[in-house]
């Protein structure tokens, strides 16, 4: 049933991680599903098993992350790659994150219980814990993915009403739009919402922060320095006819997201600073246990603690590793074995360090800052690529897959650090979780693999109508100036980089507030709305029992909504793909006004799907 889930809900993570630049976590309505069919089914004592059901059905989200936010930059760069590269990308990458993070399960889990809150976990672990009793949440959670479904298949295959609301619906926004380049947009997706709701009013409003800067202070004042002696700033050949020409999103796709990008990778740079301690201690209690594994083999630690032995650990990594050398080297990744070398130092490297960063975002605030990390990656590859002789087409093709192999890593190994901590509260066995985990990984590298060459075909990454994929584009516009004898801009990375250490020193979280700057606003705003629903359900009882549960049921629902949204997207994509052709498009068309009739009601049908959460949520007394 694990495996099942996982090629599920892979090819569901896939679709909206490529659509809308967010792949949700699988674990919680995974959960939901196990717990709902062990009632079904009448069986007993299925505690256990449901949390490795999640635990391999999570790898889904995971190894999508790590796969969807580079490898289609590959396609969108013009450029081509096969299902073998993506396979083993991800596969090995998957594999070297679980390795990894294995020697810091103890730190994490054991050594530092109570001084992390494990949001993911803490949700997934109290609806395993209460459907130890029956199964009743699933039918929340499947009311709420058909409704959610359903809505979301209106809007993709019918074209029913907008997807996309705008003040440019109205004649004074698009004039504003046009001099002064300012605009808010917002998706009317219910995935969308739904992962707001999740990720809680706080980070939501953090993330909104950074697109508001971006959207309605730094790309009007671009337009602004545009006509003075500024333009210098922008590179040769910027005129400011040229500049006074874009429209807010060209503005932002050319040159404000990579202030973002420059963000991201400076914050997770002082993450790895932070996380100096972290790393020291985790080894130190990885080489104990080593030590007295070796020294002491009658020793046999207790069930719960009981992990794959650290010396399969270790030769585990060193297999990984030359097998990656080897994809690298005759996978037709890179030229020679000497930048196989070099490509493979730079995995290693970067995934161990990282590694902490991941577990340790995954613990606090439940959210994993991985394409963040891998621009980094990715800047750092470039000119390691390039020194070494490594440029053009060849040159861009090997960056990706190696980010691919790095995010995949750095995604495997946040995700696993919750599955730990599900499994420690609950008592179950890690070392059965790692050996599942394996498979599991296996299992969504090939599917998420497949469902991008079915995705690539049906939408394509650039043009008309094409899937966002806002990771992927920002990975390939750090990476093809850099990769054909141009220069990347290191004064927009500059202020990102400003900006990233000033919202540190004044205690703002940066990794969410930078992902903020370089995901378009429209996907954003949607998180706000999401996250001020849960605030305001959970809050407007006098009684705690009251307000908890209220939030609980939401989650469900929200969990429903991203879920059968993205579900039925991926249905959608067959359909397209197989040729059928619902979409309305006159209605989609613009009118004499200007504006089209399904852009005239959107707002209705999203308003609906905010109450239903609402009054569905609030419904519950005790």
């Amino acid at each position: 049933m694990g495996l099942l889930m996982t090629i599920l809900f892979s090819a569901a993570a896939a679709y909206l991680g490529l659509k809308v630049g967010q792949v949700f976590e699988a674990a919680i309505p995974i959960a939901i599903i196990a717990v709902g069919v062990t009632g079904v089914l009448g069986k007993r004592d299925g505690l256990a098993q449901n949390v490795i059901i999640q635990s391999i059905g999570a790898c889904s989200g995971v190894v999508v992350a790590g796969a969807v936010f580079t490898l289609p930059a590959i396609y969108i760069l013009g450029l081509d790659v096969n299902f073998f590269q993506m396979f083993l990308s991800s596969l090995l990458g998957g594999v070297l994150g679980i390795l990894f993070l294995i020697p810091f399960r103890k730190y994490f889990v054991q050594e530092m219980h109570g001084q992390f809150p494990f949001p993911e976990a803490t949700a997934t672990t109290q609806v395993l814990v209460s459907g130890e009793g029956g199964g009743n949440s699933a039918r929340t959670l499947v009311l709420a993915g058909l409704i959610g479904g359903l809505y979301d298949f209106a809007v993709a295959t019918f074209g029913a009403w907008a997807e996309t609301l705008s003040t440019t619906v109205m004649h004074w926004g698009q004039v504003v739009s046009d001099k002064a380049k300012l605009v808010l947009k917002l998706n009317t997706g219910a995935a969308v919402l739904g992962l707001g709701y999740i990720v809680g009013l706080k980070y939501a409003f953090v993330i909104c922060c950074g697109s508001f800067l971006v959207w309605l202070v730094i790309i009007p004042l671009l337009n602004l320095l545009s006509g003075g002696p500024a333009i210098d700033w922008f590179g040769p050949g910027v005129t400011h006819e040229l500049i006074s020409g874009m429209s807010p999103d060209e503005l932002f796709r050319t040159y404000a997201r990579h202030i973002g990008i420059g963000g991201i990778a400076t914050a997770g740079i002082i993450g790895i600073i932070k996380s100096a301690g972290v790393i020291k201690s985790a080894v130190g209690l990885a080489v104990s246990e080593f030590k007295r594994k070796s020294g002491a083999a009658d020793e046999k630690p207790e069930r719960t603690q009981e992990d794959i032995p650290m010396r399969t650990v270790i030769f585990g990594i060193i297999i990984a590793l030359l097998a990656i050398f080897a994809f690298f080297g005759f996978g037709g990744v890179v030229n020679n074995i000497w930048q196989a070398l070099i490509a493979l130092v730079i995995v290693a490297l970067i995934a161990f360090l990282f590694t902490t960063v991941a577990a340790n975002a995954i613990a606090i605030v439940g959210t994993n800052p991985v394409s963040g990390m891998t621009i980094m990656t990715l800047i750092i590859t470039a000119l390691v690529l390039v020194a070494v002789g490594l440029k053009g087409n060849a040159g861009m093709v090997a960056a990706m897959v190696i980010g691919g192999v790095v995010c995949t890593a750095l995604s495997t190994a946040g995700g696993l650090i919750t599955d730990f901590k599900i499994g420690y509260w609950i008592g179950t066995t890690p070392r059965k979780q790692e050996a599942w985990k394996f498979v599991g990984v296996a299992v969504a590298a090939a599917t998420v693999g497949g469902v991008m060459l079915v995705l690539n075909k049906t939408y394509g990454f650039t043009g008309e109508g094409a899937l966002v994929a806002p990771q992927a584009n920002a990975m390939a516009a750090v990476i093809q100036p850099m990769m054909n004898g141009g220069s990347a801009p290191w004064l927009l990375y500059g202020i990102g980089a400003v900006i990233a250490v000033l919202l540190t020193v004044f205690k703002v979280p940066a990794l969410a507030f930078c992902l903020g700057m370089f995901i378009p606003i429209d996907l954003n705003l949607p998180l706000l709305v999401g996250g001020a629903i849960s605030w305001f359900v959970s809050t407007r009882s006098k009684d705690a029992a009251v307000n908890t549960a209220r939030q609980e049921k939401g989650t469900l629902i929200a969990s429903g909504f991203i879920a059968g949204g993205a579900l039925m997207g991926v249905v959608s994509a067959i359909l397209k793909f197989a040729g059928v052709d619902w979409y309305l498009t006159a209605w989609n068309a613009a009118g004499a006004s200007g504006v089209a009739p399904a852009e005239l009601i959107a707002v209705v049908p999203f308003l609906a799907i905010c109450g239903y959460m609402i009054v569905s949520s609030m419904k519950v007394k005790e």
